[in-house]
């Protein structure tokens, strides 16, 4: 199985679809793994269409170098003709006809090289728009997971049986206002008390001072 092939499934395959029953009891984990064999899988990738690129390039030196030699045997061919020396001219004709054959042969290796390089190309872009979906399905699920696990909190803070709930806070605060309250009022109580008997002391220090 080549490498387009084990990926097919992550090209082809909707989103929807990757996870199944299984899956779906931990989607962001699963989600995570696919995206890391994305991502390996596309870096390969990479690597195998900058490997036919230069596979292409150098098939094309080949064409330019053998279209150069071609050239050059078709005019010592000429020349050859016209000294009429037949050794020359048979050894010139069968060099002709190699570089003819090897110039065509060539000529379909390029043609095919580059059809393969686009579709390489092609699929490759494929895969790096897959990977940028599928991050933007992690976000998605990422988003969800962050809200539904907000909810619960938030739920049991508010959920009666909840030993920190807001009901049990405000009766807290109730009890603690009520003894507040009335610790006031004992010093209150207290206060107006010794100001009674500061002025009951102000009130008697004129009569000592007489009955002295």
């Amino acid at each position: 199985m080549n490498l387009f092939q084990r990926f097919r499934y992550t090209i082809e395959a909707d989103l929807h679809q990757v996870f199944d029953k299984k899956e779906q009891k931990n989607p962001i984990a699963m989600l995570n793994q696919y995206i890391r064999e994305a991502e390996k899988q596309t870096e390969q990738t990479g690597k195998l269409l900058e490997r036919q690129g230069q596979l292409k390039e150098k098939l094309e030196v080949e064409f330019k170098d053998n279209s150069a030699l071609l050239a050059k045997r078709e005019s010592q061919l000429q020349l050859a003709n016209t000294s009429g020396e037949q050794d020359l001219i048979e050894f010139a004709t069968d060099e002709v006809a190699a570089y003819t054959a090897r110039k065509n042969t060539l000529q379909t290796s390029i043609e095919a090289s580059t059809r393969e390089y686009f579709e390489l190309e092609r699929k490759f872009e494929t895969m790096k728009h897959k990977i940028k979906d599928m991050k933007v399905r992690q976000l998605q699920l990422m988003g969800k997971e962050n809200v539904t696990r907000a909810h619960h909190q938030m739920d049991g803070m508010l959920a009666k049986n909840n030993k920190t709930n807001f009901e049990d806070l405000e009766s807290y605060i109730d009890k603690l206002a009520f003894q507040i309250d009335k610790d006031h009022e004992v010093t209150t109580f207290e206060a107006r008390l010794a100001a009674l008997e500061k002025n009951a002391t102000d009130a008697s220090s004129p009569l000592l001072i007489e009955n002295k």
